[in-house]
């Protein structure tokens, strides 16, 4: 399993160069953070499928950062009846080592444990087949279903991002509890979400 690049230079410094090929990946963070930045990241450095649950095709396209060229990607509403065939059949046209970004997952956690567990199962075969990733970004807060546990079982990675505000600060931290095939990360990494990733070198004061 070849590592993959995320996007974002200090993670792939902290994994040896990314996350294992094949892998399942799930960014937990809260609905009003800058979480999509960091999907922003994971869907340039190769070429991506990008499946969205809730807003419009149009609307994520025009927010998602564009490079000059080509771009590589390709953004698919998956809102309609039947969200777990339109992901499946863009996993299965895969490029290699490409990526498959669910914004969000949290409608397809909605349905059945079975029905979700069998998505899940088959998203990963055809990662695998394509040696490629799966980030799935999945929200906090009480909309939830009871099928987010079997997203972070399932997931080989989980990336947790927490932003809390306090006094005048917005701090953002990423912790990583979850990495199968590598090392979880022992102490959250600060991060500076504004237009872009980058770390955050100013220093808390207690």
């Amino acid at each position: 399993m070849e590592p993959l690049p995320t996007g974002v230079s200090v993670l792939d410094r902290e994994f040896g160069g990314g996350i294992p090929s094949g892998s399942l990946v799930a960014l937990t963070a809260d609905p009003a953070s800058q979480s999509e930045l960091i999907l922003d990241r994971f869907s340039r450095v190769r070429e991506c499928r990008y499946l969205t649950t809730v807003r419009s095709a149009d609307a994520v396209e025009a927010s998602l950062t564009l490079d000059d060229g080509d771009d590589e990607r390709v953004v698919r509403d998956a809102t309609g009846d039947d969200p777990f065939g339109t992901v499946l059949d863009a996993a299965a046209e895969l490029p290699d080592e490409g990526t498959v970004v669910v914004d969000s997952v949290g409608p397809l956690e909605a349905g059945d444990r079975e029905g979700y567990g069998e998505f899940l199962g088959e998203l990963r075969r055809h990662v695998n087949d394509a040696d490629g990733l799966a980030v799935l970004h999945a929200l906090k807060g009480a909309a939830a279903d009871r099928n987010r546990i079997v997203t972070e079982q399932v997931a080989d990675v989980v990336f947790d991002l927490r932003t809390t505000v306090t006094g005048t600060e917005i701090a953002n931290r990423l912790v990583v509890p979850k990495f199968r095939g590598g090392a979880a990360l022992e102490e959250p990494l600060k991060l500076k979400l504004t237009d872009s990733v980058s770390v955050d070198t100013s220093r808390d004061i207690a």
